[in-house]
């Protein structure tokens, strides 16, 4: 789990898993992660919009790593961008470090140049260094061109949206690694009456799930109706 390096306990989801992930279009990017969780290699950057499961994957990675008794550090900046620049400091000692939301500190001079001197160190010593964002490096903004630089000379993974079918797939294995019952008609209207979001809909079966064990009933579509709303 995250070093004691930090004065800071960000802990990383450890049911976001490769087992979790549907790799849809991205399957390249998925096999790039799990190679870089089991044998050290040259910085990765994964770009992409909302919903594109960037942080799962840098937590799937952390995770992975974890369970071969190597040190991983996940680093979310968009949590992390309102303190000091220093929790970059002293990762080195780890085997991996996952930097997710690089985009929130774009601009900001003191992230950058702790970013870039991060970078520098990790790759003198031949840490892991994985990155995301919504964005390749060259849109992402940032002041510092040497950090630019650096974050172009990673390997680019551009990731793509699920599609409606991987989707209903993804909710039904998030259904079933919780042992919820999910019936497939239930399933397939919640794909289809509300945003086409994958966090969104996974959060929606954490509201169904605490609903289902209170009312002590199945989630069924008419239940479903009840706790959302019928969608417009």
């Amino acid at each position: 789990m995250p070093t004691p390096q930090l004065a800071l306990d960000f802990r990383w989801d450890e049911s976001a898993d490769f087992d979790a992930l549907i790799e849809g279009p991205n399957t390249e990017a998925v096999a790039a992660a799990r190679a870089a969780a089991c044998l050290p290699g040259g910085p990765l950057h994964f770009h992409g919009p909302p919903a594109t499961a960037k942080s799962h994957i840098l937590q799937a990675i952390c995770g992975a790593v974890s369970a071969r008794g190597s040190a991983a550090v996940y680093l979310p900046l968009g949590e992390l961008c309102g303190y000091s620049p220093a929790v970059l400091s002293g990762l080195e000692t780890t085997a991996l470090v996952a930097v997710d939301d690089i985009d929130a500190v774009a601009g900001e001079q003191a992230w950058e140049e702790a970013l870039f001197d991060l970078h520098n160190r990790l790759r003198e010593l031949g840490v892991q260094l994985v990155t995301a964002a919504r964005q390749p490096p060259e849109a992402l903004g940032m002041g510092l061109p040497d950090l630019v630089s650096r974050l172009q000379g990673a390997v680019l993974y551009g990731l793509r949206p699920l599609g409606d079918d991987e989707r209903l797939a993804a909710l039904q294995r998030r259904a079933e690694r919780r042992g919820l019952a999910l019936p497939a008609a239930s399933a397939r209207y919640l794909v289809q009456r509300f945003p086409r979001d994958t966090r969104d809909l996974f959060e929606r079966l954490d509201i169904l799930d605490e609903a289902s064990l209170r009312s002590r009933r199945r989630l069924t579509i008419p239940f479903i109706r009840e706790v959302f709303g019928a969608p417009g």
